[in-house]
């Protein structure tokens, strides 16, 4: 376990406050009603809604536009007079989910390539800004930064609103993704210096997000010192990538991740390089003797759309799993979860879930009389995200706390009729987005209740490092010898033991796992090679 704490000092917080509120009050952009605020970069100004401070579209590093396509990202240009800060950026380049259908499709479990999707409309490759929810008067209050998975930071599901008006200062980020946050090829590679990271543009880009925070968070009321992470799915991937990313290390004082696949093998450099060599010749392309420039000169959605994590040996130096296995992980205060239906994020075949786990752990399964689909989205549930949670708490339980949960409520209509809290069905309630996301929906004093838990122990978190939720009992921290977790459902209760056999039996074949992501990589790489 590493023992590197990313507290500062408060007396250094407070002097870059003071410096930041300087500034904010001598610039020309200046004025008392907190809409006015001066960055490193400029004056910017936002506007009131919903009771609270909002400023969108900010700019944390420089457009990753020609040159700069596959670049590590550069710091935002400067600008002169104030910056209209009232409307949202463009969601980064992504693909049209509902043209996926037309185009062609390169499969391995769990690892997709779409090729002639065209890109959705109104996302952009000049994307990399960042949207702040502050609290009206807000001074050094908690700061979270949301890891969103694929998406744009403008989705109304996480509106800051809520966690502003409860005193948090809220941060979502829009950054490369899928290819153009994924993406190696010989040519990018020997351009690169010496030492610069390869590959990984999207997790660089929410490092420059973390860096401008740090720098420029306590002109808008927040702490620099007290910033907390926290993502789902992807997003909660992306998470546990930066708990072990040593180049992170002192940007983010906690963390959140919810349904984070935590065991992998992910992509080698070379395998990436191979990727991005087939995915060229695709586009038209000489392959792998493609040049830097060529690449740079095609339209940004002619390329395939593909998303996955590799390891370049310079900014990540090993992959997540290995390095949480030797103890190479952040010290801050973490809480980690999943859903007990989260098993619904499965993109591959049912009975192969079955087929590919060994009969020890099958049998761990048997009390539960679970057989068929059932027993496949109970295993996949488990090996994904369950049992990887439970393990990563108890490498991190002689550091700061972790605090594990399962969160399994269901709205009074879907009862008996699911399997469980589905992947993603946390979100709302975390962030309390209810009548934004869903204006329609008509929520009970049960929803309203859960949604209750569920912001309280998040803002908590954030504000204190341990979790407090309304209508819960108290959360204990997780040690492999107590082994106790929140489950955040209809009834809050903390939960011993919970469901021990399975989870240990998931947690034996843990390699298992690790080898199956493996052999689909190589599945992918042979079959485009």
């Amino acid at each position: 376990m590493t023992t590197e704490h990313t507290h500062k000092p408060r007396g250094i917080a407070i002097l870059a406050g003071v410096l930041a509120l300087a500034a904010c009050t001598s610039g020309p952009a200046a004025t008392s009603d907190g809409l006015h605020v001066q960055t490193k970069q400029g004056a910017v100004a936002g506007a009131m809604a919903d009771g609270v401070r909002v400023f969108k579209g900010i700019p944390y590093a420089a457009a990753p536009v020609g040159a700069l396509r596959w670049k590590p990202p550069q710091p935002a240009a400067t600008w002169a007079g104030e910056r209209d800060a009232t409307r949202f950026g463009p969601a980064c380049l992504s693909f049209d989910f509902a043209k996926m259908a037309q185009g062609k499709r390169e499969s391995a479990s769990g690892y997709d390539i779409f090729s002639n999707v065209p890109a959705a409309a109104g996302t952009s490759e000049d994307c990399l800004n960042l949207n702040i929810w502050t609290p009206a008067n807000a001074k050094r209050a908690a700061v979270m930064v949301w890891l969103q998975p694929i998406g744009p930071g403008s989705n109304p599901v996480w509106d800051g609103s809520a966690f502003a008006r409860d005193g948090v200062v809220l941060v979502t980020i829009d950054y490369r993704q899928l290819t153009l946050g994924n993406f190696a090829h010989p040519a990018l590679t020997k351009e690169a210096k010496s030492g610069d990271p390869l590959g990984r543009f999207q997790t660089m880009d929410q490092i420059a997000a973390l860096k401008w925070v740090k720098q420029n968070i306590a002109a808008f009321g927040g702490d620099p010192g007290n910033v907390t992470i926290f993502g789902e799915s992807a997003g909660g991937a992306s998470t546990i990538q930066l708990l072990t990313i040593p180049s992170a290390r002192g940007l983010f004082d906690k963390a959140i991740v919810q349904s984070g696949n935590g065991w992998n093998s992910p992509f080698t450099q070379a395998e990436m390089e191979t990727v991005g060599s087939w995915m060229a010749s695709e586009a038209g392309l000489p392959g792998k003797d493609a040049t830097a420039d060529q690449l740079r000169a095609l339209p940004a959605d002619k390329l395939p759309w593909f998303g996955a994590y590799s390891i370049d040996g310079r900014m990540q130096p090993e992959n997540s799993t290995e390095a949480m296995a030797k103890g190479r992980i952040a010290d801050v205060p973490l809480m980690i979860g999943w859903t007990d239906f989260d098993g619904s994020s499965l993109r591959y075949g049912l009975q192969a879930v079955i087929d590919r786990t060994r009969d020890s752990v099958k049998a761990a399964y048997a009390s539960e009389g679970k057989t068929g689909d059932d027993l496949a989205y109970a295993l996949y549930t488990d090996s994904h995200v369950g049992a990887p949670a439970r393990w990563i708490a108890a490498r991190t339980e002689d550091g700061a706390p972790t605090y594990l949960y399962l969160f399994s409520y269901v709205r009074a209509p879907n009862r008996g009729k699911v399997r469980g809290a589905a992947h993603g069905d946390d979100v709302s309630y975390v962030f309390d987005t209810w009548s934004k996301s869903y204006p329609t929906l008509q929520l009970s004093d049960e929803d309203r209740a859960a949604t209750r838990l569920m912001h309280s122990c998040w803002v908590t978190f954030a504000k204190t490092g341990k979790p407090q939720c309304e209508g819960a009992p108290d959360w204990p921290r997780y040690t492999r010898a107590d082994d106790r977790l929140m489950e955040l459902g209809l009834k809050p209760q903390v939960l011993k033991n919970f469901r021990k056999a399975q989870l240990d039996a998931q947690e034996a074949a843990m390699q298992d796992v690790i080898d199956e992501t493996r052999k689909s990589v190589e599945e992918l790489v042979g079959r485009i090679r």
